[in-house]
């Protein structure tokens, strides 16, 4: 039975860590092999402030935690979602402080929970709000209806893997039997790689740099990444979690210039076929003296490119996985659920990459403005 088909209890998640701890790659994890060469880094003892204008886990802490488990809940029917969502919001004072005793001695470090609430409780606050429409279908997908959609999002993040399930069993016990969990997926990302300036990504399970196009810049993430209006969401944005499986064996019987033809970049350094550096804008118009396409007509990057598609930038914090199978837990943050919608649906039929991808859970969710104590989580939206 996949965790997509399954409802396990709240003190099941406690169970978990294990399993989180020894979970698949993210978008550009390493192997998990043992590395003896290099003794293990320590988990981040910076703590990241879960209070201000925007919720933490989205663009700090930067780089992101190598650690990630999302949980996906629904609510029952009668519940009081601001009174949930503001209890919420204190439990992750408490436990991002390290004075919550459910943590059960753990350090908090850099541990940071982010919450979102799915398109049903946005058109039940109100159904113009940004957030509201769900995610249509597409294709290569293989969902059961147990892993789409949903009300609510936990995301926790941490560089210490053994506090992923002991949070998610604090706020689960938080919210008692006003949720019902209906999936969860963790992930780990791997060492970064510098690609320009102060801006470094990932390497995904298939050996390629992952996220080095995104907003950057503080003004890039006003014009892409945060919602400006109206009142009730300003400061949130939309999420999109896909879950998908990787076909592995059958992308590495490919040669390398075969694999560097479905993205579009360089394997080793992520550089566009067009040339440049990892930075650049791929040269799309770019071709060989006989007249070919430097970058496929099918290539990753020539299909999800936004100034083709006509959207803005998308930022990602992309976690690869290997359970139930080797793939990726897609996280995109946008301003507008047409950037990522347009985007897959450009991609749909012609992407080279997607022909080694099949996606098995799919949601979206309205994130939450910022809080703090005098400003509990929701309040704005769900008085």
């Amino acid at each position: 039975m996949s965790r997509a088909d399954s409802h396990p209890s709240r003190r099941a998640f406690i169970g978990a860590t294990g399993a989180v701890a020894t979970t698949g790659l993210s978008a550009g994890c390493e192997s998990p092999a043992a590395q003896p060469t290099r003794p293990p880094s320590p988990a981040s003892t910076t703590r990241v402030s879960p209070t201000g204008r925007y919720q933490a886990g989205i663009t700090l802490p930067q780089p992101a935690q190598p650690n990630l488990l999302a949980v996906v809940a629904d609510l029952g029917d009668a519940v009081a979602v601001g009174l949930l969502l503001a209890e919420l919001g204190q439990a992750i004072h408490t436990l991002t402080a390290g004075t919550d005793p459910r943590l059960l001695g753990l350090p908090p470090g850099d541990l940071t929970v982010t919450i979102g609430v799915g398109p049903r409780l946005v058109r039940m606050a109100d159904p113009s709000l940004p957030g509201a429409a769900d995610l249509p279908r597409f294709s290569r997908e293989q969902i059961a209806p147990q892993a789409r959609g949903g009300d609510l999002l936990i995301q926790i993040c941490a560089s210490d893997a053994l506090l992923l399930p002991v949070v998610a069993a604090a706020l689960l016990e938080q919210a008692g039997d006003r949720i019902r969990e209906r999936w969860r997926q963790s992930g780990r990302r791997g060492p970064n790689t510098p690609v320009d300036k102060g801006i470094s990504a990932p390497r995904n399970l298939l050996g390629f740099i992952d996220g080095i196009v995104g907003p950057h810049t503080t003004a890039e993430h006003q014009r892409h990444l945060w919602l400006a209006g109206p009142a009730p969401v300003v400061g949130g944005t939309i999420a999109v979690l896909r879950r998908m499986e990787l076909d592995l064996p059958r992308f590495a019987a490919l040669s390398v210039a075969h694999q560097e033809a479905v993205f579009g970049r360089r394997r080793a350094t992520g550089v566009p076929l067009s040339g440049g550096t990892a930075a650049w804008d791929p040269n799309l118009g770019a071709k060989t003296p006989d007249g070919r396409y430097l970058i496929p007509a099918d290539a990753h990057v020539r299909r999800a490119n936004p100034n083709v598609v006509g959207v803005g930038l998308m930022l990602r914090r992309s976690y690869s996985t290997d359970e139930p199978t080797p793939g990726l837990l897609f996280i995109s943050f946008q301003n507008d659920i047409r950037t990522f919608t347009n985007t897959l649906a450009h991609m749909d039929d012609s992407d080279a990459l997607l022909r080694f991808t099949t996606t098995t859970a799919s949601a979206t969710f309205l994130i939450l403005p910022g809080f703090d104590q005098q400003h509990p989580l929701g309040a704005q939206m769900f008085h």
